[in-house]
């Protein structure tokens, strides 16, 4: 029975590719933002990604925020909330502080500071220093903590607000070097995400492939920072508490990639994920519950910024299934006896990947006109 209901998962992860992302799959790469109409039902209705092309052609921010200049003077007063990490590497798994051979979920050091000085920290963030600071807080922060940016773009998406019919929950600033890196999760949120400088690479999963991601549960820890010695220690939340977490680091050290090919066999065997290159002036649509990684490169000042809308989730029909899915035992898979997916099941055109890498996966451009779906 095991082994049937696993073969049965793994059918579903090439039949969502193929019945909902195309033959091959492929992410939609639009030249223009889609009508509400075509947003709702191609995109959101499916809980399917796209990238867009010209997304906020007529944004001030894309001329006025690639200038540090400009961003020292209009916030030199603003008070900002400022991440420090040891390795750039927030909300993700690092070694347990009191035991090397386990792993715990750590979240970064967090102060406030005036917004020049933790621009500086930001530029100044290196691996040899070992201190990467990173300009974000998940909190609604662009209107809380940067309103003196609020007019050089809209504070919602038009067509994405006409469709869904209501204004995001909450709209984030996120301003990095390429030091800083976010691990594999999800949100429960439909989120629209704007980069106003530099570049995200994401790493894209549709919900299905849940169990891919060896979800666990795992300690919850903070750094502390300590500004005197520049020294950073990881303490165990108190009370002790658990952060259910994604296991899968999906660019593993030369030395580990071995090991982690053999602990993850479902990721690195398994259908590529997406990868999606998102560049300034461009948007992309990451639906609800996919799971996704993402990297940053910088743009000539030493920074990448981005901005991103979080749309409310509807709990419907599509939130009962991933929970249900979700509900069927992890063990299933873990029995090293049936670790090894089945490479001569792939259908034509699902690639499977032995390493990680991702540098083939492809991208498509839709052609469409505007007006496709209203005549339909």
């Amino acid at each position: 029975m095991a082994e049937k209901i696993e073969s049965s998962i793994e059918s579903l992860w090439q039949d969502v590719r193929e019945l909902s992302l195309g033959s091959p799959p492929h992410v939609d790469h639009l030249p223009a933002p889609p009508t509400p109409l075509q947003f709702l039902r191609r995109y959101v209705a499916a809980n399917k990604p796209c990238l867009i092309s010209a997304a906020v052609p007529d944004w001030p921010a894309l001329s006025l925020w690639p200038s540090t200049d400009y961003l020292r003077t209009a916030l030199s007063t603003s008070p900002v909330s400022l991440h420090l990490t040891p390795t750039g590497r927030a909300d993700a798994l690092a070694l347990h502080p009191s035991d090397p051979s386990a792993l715990c979920f750590a979240s970064a050091h967090v102060e406030t500071l005036p917004f020049p000085e933790a621009l500086d920290s930001v530029i100044a963030s290196d691996d040899e220093g070992k201190k990467v600071a990173y300009l974000q807080q998940q909190n609604d922060c662009f209107r809380r903590e940067y309103g003196a940016l609020v007019a050089d773009c809209e504070e919602h998406v038009p067509w994405a607000t006409a469709a869904l019919g209501f204004a995001p929950e909450a709209v984030n600033l996120w301003i990095g070097n390429h030091f800083s890196e976010t691990s594999f999760h999800k949100d429960h949120y439909e989120n629209l995400y704007v980069v106003i400088t530099g570049e995200k690479k994401f790493l894209l999963l549709p919900p299905t492939d849940f169990h891919r991601m060896y979800v666990r549960e795992y300690p919850a820890a903070k750094y502390v920072y300590y500004q005197d010695s520049g020294e950073f220690s990881l303490e165990l939340e108190d009370p002790n508490s658990k952060v259910p977490w994604c296991s899968v680091d999906p660019y593993p050290l030369p030395q580990d990639k071995r090991r982690e090919m053999e602990k993850f066999p479902l990721y690195f065997n398994g259908p590529k994920p997406f990868e999606v290159s998102v560049k300034a002036g461009e948007m992309l649509y990451l639906p609800s519950m996919w799971f996704h990684h993402v990297r940053q490169s910088l743009d000539d000042t030493g920074i990448t910024i981005a901005i991103n809308y979080w749309y409310d989730m509807q709990f419907d029909i599509k939130y009962a299934y991933f929970n249900f899915l979700q509900s069927i035992p992890s063990t299933l898979f873990e029995d090293p006896s049936r670790r090894r997916l089945r490479n001569d099941k792939a259908r034509p055109g699902i690639s499977l990947c032995s390493s990680g890498d991702v540098s083939d996966i492809e991208v498509s451009h839709d052609t469409r006109g505007a007006d496709d779906d209203e005549n339909n």
